[in-house]
């Protein structure tokens, strides 16, 4: 499975909510197991972003449709990085000659 990077932040309408940020979290898990996705961890930040949210999910589109369904909702945005593991890495090397 390909790892992706989340990197949230809160809406207004997220902030105004905040005491709820864990039961949403919750729902975001079970959603992305729905999907065929795998909410790994998330943290919650301080700086820039307000959350960072590790996702397992077999390809791009799986991966999109999950944080596309957490940005509908209305709490967050989100900015995705797709993250290569070392031996993913050691492959890409491999390849590049």
């Amino acid at each position: 499975m390909a790892t992706y990077v989340a990197l949230l932040n809160w809406t207004d309408q997220g902030v105004r909510n905040y005491k709820d940020t864990a039961k949403r979290a919750e729902a975001f898990a079970a959603a992305a197991q729905k999907l065929g996705a795998k909410l790994l961890s998330i943290y919650w930040t301080v700086g820039p972003y307000d959350l960072v949210a590790v996702v397992e999910a077999p390809d791009d589109e799986t991966a999109t449709a999950t944080l596309l369904q957490l940005g509908g909702v209305g709490n967050v945005r989100t900015t995705t990085l797709r993250a290569f593991g070392q031996e993913e890495m050691d492959r890409i090397i491999a390849k590049a000659g």
